[in-house]
């Protein structure tokens, strides 16, 4: 896993997401989809490190989180400025979609 990789729980989100961009990968262990995603987001935490803390959530481990952002598929992958969510992309996607999405925002 990359050094930049960090792993959300119910209890670490909050705080983790509170203060500049924060790229969030919901997956599950037993998604197919998901596994084919997390590669490109590991890239994307090397890539992006040091403008956009990245990392994984674990919906299963972690519920509450994805309840309360409606995660109804996975993988789902959201970025958040300042705890608030500003891009959601469903499904997996090739890296350079992800890229588009940072970059309007994190360019900007």
């Amino acid at each position: 896993m990359s050094e930049h990789l960090i792993e959300f729980t119910d209890d670490t989100f909050e705080n983790e997401t509170a203060e500049g961009y924060t790229l969030v990968d919901f997956w599950a262990p037993w998604c197919g989809p998901c596994r084919m995603v997390s590669p490109v987001i590991e890239e994307l935490s090397g890539d992006y490190a040091g403008k956009v803390k990245v990392g994984k959530m674990n919906v299963d481990d972690n519920p509450k989180v994805a309840m309360n952002f409606r995660i109804m598929s996975i993988p789902t992958v959201m970025l958040f400025k300042d705890g608030q969510p500003v891009e959601t992309m469903i499904g997996a996607q090739p890296k350079s979609s992800y890229q588009a999405k940072i970059d309007k925002h994190v360019s900007a």
